[in-house]
């Protein structure tokens, strides 16, 4: 067969014989077009006896007979409409090949002037860690299918490492990269931000009113830092003793003002769940408490941690270990407490808690306060078909494809599994959704799930971290021996993991599709 390769998604050919089918389902066509009129010439196969082969080997088939030399504007838009509608990569064929090309060529400019809608194998909404791994993990395993990026910022953020930019232990620009840079090879970057989905009409609108078109969808735009939830605080931050890690700006700012502390009570903040990196808002406490001790400070500090949860980490096995910290630095623990406003002027802090079966109102006073704010879906995420009661996009939390449109999946903070919201869980979702969505494009069910994994390396001093790692339901899942790391325990290798090791194959391993340690499962093995 003389098959000429137009793009990702359409080839030519000229006539075809019914025992080529299984060669092109093979050499990875999807579908297959045929351009010519029934009885064009006396020795052209039936159109019937290719369908029929066409069927057996797995392809879709279509029929738009078009005559040579004669083709119409019709023949355009329906050939337009099928190579955007068919899975792909799509085959067409008439008797040398000709007709077929120009057709495809009449189709890509129907397209274009019905408003330079191209429409994209894969479009990703979301260029943060979950989308970038996710593209790139797509096209290590099919470099020839077109996928679209749609993300506003320019600059490309390593949120873990903002932690650690808080303890004085990164400089903020290790953690901040050019999204320009991370976009894969052989995928689109659409800068635009989004405004809605459209799952029935699949396509994806965008804040400017254009719309962008899909065989798959891919949402992982992330989670929403709700600060004006808490009255206050907007105005607050960055002075008067108010910061937080959860902010590239802000990091540098929590940095000093711990540097700087001699005295006094410090507060540190959690929101009700869930949030990104449930673990976040006490690392900062631990590792200010480190600095603190390390300096002969901590004496004079009055140490509290306020959260809205009733326990100090959702899987007890991690408990232990973290609560001997909590004597050693003499924090005193609120439970059930959330904060609800913050008055940077007075330096006050009120807290809404629970106590023996009833609700109060607490203020309380402050020399330094860590915040974490509360988190929520994006708007334009809570509002859409895609959303579940929660606000966040409805997933099978094993496939991580949509409970109701086969043709989207979701990962990242922005879905609705009930794992953990850490990098280290969209480094494992990343390689489920790309053999899922791969599949997806050729019309076939999921072949790989998800098994809640995510990891909170809880730094409990300078030097030392628990390495929580665990999956749905609070189960435990070790990426090492115990004798290497047992993560219930303090350990000196994982700060080094942390501090040393992560952040490479963050940016070298994860964002370019290296999956080392998350192949994907196949679904029942």
């Amino acid at each position: 067969m003389d098959i000429k390769r137009l793009n990702a998604k359409i080839a030519v050919s000229p006539q075809i014989k019914a025992e080529d089918m299984v060669a092109i389902a093979r050499a990875g066509y999807r579908s297959v077009i045929c351009n010519r009129p029934e009885g064009e010439e006396q020795s052209q196969p039936a159109t019937a006896t290719i369908e029929a082969a066409a069927k057996s080997a797995g392809l879709r088939f279509v029929h738009i007979p078009a005559i040579s030399g004669a083709l119409t504007e019709q023949n355009g838009r329906d050939m337009a409409q099928a190579i955007a509608n068919l899975p792909g990569p799509v085959l067409a064929y008439c008797r040398s090949g000709a007709r077929s090309a120009k057709l495809a060529e009449m189709a890509a400019i129907i397209n274009t002037q019905a408003g330079g809608q191209t429409i994209y194998d894969f479009v990703i909404v979301g260029g943060g860690s979950a989308g970038i791994a996710t593209a790139a993990s797509i096209l290590k395993r099919n470099s020839e299918v077109s996928i679209a990026i749609i993300e506003p910022s320019e600059a490309h953020y390593y949120q873990p490492g903002w932690t650690m930019v808080g303890a004085g232990v990164f400089d903020r620009d290790f953690t901040v990269r050019s999204e320009a840079a991370l976009i894969p090879k052989g995928a689109e970057w659409i800068k635009a931000s989004v405004s809605g989905f459209e799952p029935n009409e699949n396509q994806v609108v965008l804040c400017d009113g254009n719309r962008v078109a899909y065989r798959v969808l891919i949402a992982c735009p992330g989670i929403k830092l709700d600060w004006a939830a808490i009255p206050g605080l907007t105005e607050a931050l960055g002075k008067n003793g108010v910061t937080s890690n959860y902010d590239f700006d802000l990091a540098p700012y929590t940095n000093r003002l711990v540097k700087e502390f001699t005295g006094g009570r410090a507060l540190f903040t959690q929101p009700p769940m869930p949030i990104k990196c449930a673990g976040a808002p006490q690392k900062s406490m631990y590792l200010s408490c480190s600095r603190w001790e390390k300096a002969g400070k901590l004496g004079a500090i009055d140490v509290q941690f306020h959260t809205a949860g009733a326990v100090l980490f959702g899987v007890a096995a991690y408990v232990p270990a973290l609560m001997e910290y909590v004597k050693r630095y003499n924090a005193h623990l609120n439970f059930e407490s959330k904060l609800i406003g913050i008055d940077g002027a007075s330096k006050t802090a009120v807290f809404e808690q629970k106590r023996s079966g009833e609700t109060k109102t607490v203020e309380e006073r402050y020399d330094m306060i860590h915040v974490v704010p509360p988190q929520v879906a994006p708007d334009f995420v809570r509002s859409s078909p895609l959303a579940a009661a929660s606000g966040f996009i409805e997933v099978n939390e094993g496939t991580l494809q949509h409970t109701r449109y086969a043709n989207v999946f979701a990962l990242g903070d922005a879905c609705s599994a009930s794992n953990a919201k850490t990098m280290a869980a969209a480094r494992k979702q990343a390689p489920v959704v790309a053999v899922n969505s791969l599949a997806a494009l050729e019309g076939k069910p999921p072949v790989a799930d998800y098994d809640g994994y995510g990891s909170c390396p809880l730094t409990v001093e300078a030097g030392k971290i628990v390495l929580a790692e665990f999956g749905y339901g609070g189960k435990l899942l070790p990426s090492f021996p115990n004798w290497l790391i047992d993560g219930t325990r303090p350990s000196r290798l994982s700060w080094l993991l942390k501090d040393t090791i992560l952040p490479p194959i963050y940016w070298h391993g994860m964002l370019k599709g290296h999956e080392w340690m998350v192949k994907p499962h196949p679904i029942g093995s």
